[in-house]
């Protein structure tokens, strides 16, 4: 049974389309709202089918509510288990997280090798792209050292507001507002990225999120944005498919070719 869209694209003909100017084309995919396990199903199905030859494909899903742990997550992580939310174990990288209505997911199917990217590369460039689509809507963001994801950060100068706007980051600086979590096999990956734009954000009192005790979580509109889903997605998929066409900094590592890259990050 195909999902019911919350939010549907402005075409007809967008819940398919190549986007990217690179050598590898991506094929974006609007899925619309769709269970998680639905999503997480398609996407092993869809890595395991691929060829030298599949197109490199980003899908953008919004889930009803779920909790989702690691490979390696613990489960005291769940704060609340009588929170009426179903949990989901899953074979990417990290802890525990949330999604639900009013969060962009976007899940990255990618051949690495084909690209020769690294993981740790790809996990930079994912983060820069979330960073950049954030700053369009006069956001700061920044990376946390050993920590997977983005935070609010201290705010630059609004330029719409013709002076520093930095009270709703004064009160949220270091909430986390976007969540990353890959898995890498023979050579491809699944998963991806999760951005809060306007959503319950009650849920996530119930777990520590991406197992950090007392981290506070955030979305868009609580930072003063009133931004559109539709928007959002297809802003961050752009920033995506930018990022992951550029060139690597640096060769991988002996350890880290593409030829040898499986597991899970977070």
């Amino acid at each position: 049974m195909s999902a019911t869209p919350l939010h549907s694209p402005l075409h007809s003909d967008a819940a398919a389309s190549l986007i990217g100017s690179g050598a590898h084309p991506v094929t974006l995919r609007w899925r619309g709202l769709e269970p998680y396990p639905q999503s997480f199903d398609a996407m092993r199905a869809f890595t395991d089918a691929r060829t030298p030859d599949t197109p490199d494909e980003i899908w953008l899903v919004e889930h009803p509510q779920v909790f989702t742990l690691g490979l390696a997550g613990n489960p005291a992580h769940l704060l609340n288990a009588d929170s009426g939310i179903p949990l989901v174990k899953v074979d990417r990288g990290g802890q525990i997280t949330y999604h639900g209505p009013g969060q962009v997911v976007a899940y990255l199917l990618l051949d690495l090798r084909r690209r020769k990217l690294m993981v740790r590369e790809l996990v930079r460039r994912i983060e820069e792209a979330v960073i950049e689509t954030l700053a369009a809507y006069n956001l700061a963001t920044d990376r946390k050292a050993g920590a997977p994801g983005i935070y609010v950060s201290r705010s630059f100068e609004n330029p719409l507001a013709g002076g520093p706007d930095a009270d709703p980051h004064s009160l949220h600086e270091g909430a986390k507002i976007a969540a990353l979590g890959l898995k890498i096999r023979n050579g491809c990956s699944y998963h991806g990225v999760s951005l809060n734009v306007n959503m319950d954000l009650q849920p996530f009192l119930a777990i520590n999120p991406c197992g950090y005790a007392g981290l506070e979580t955030v979305d868009m509109a609580t930072l003063g944005v009133a931004a559109d889903w539709h928007e959002v997605a297809g802003r961050l998929a752009e920033r995506l498919t930018h990022q992951i066409d550029g060139v690597p900094e640096s060769r991988p590592s002996n350890a880290e070719r593409p030829d040898r890259l499986n597991g899970s990050t977070e």
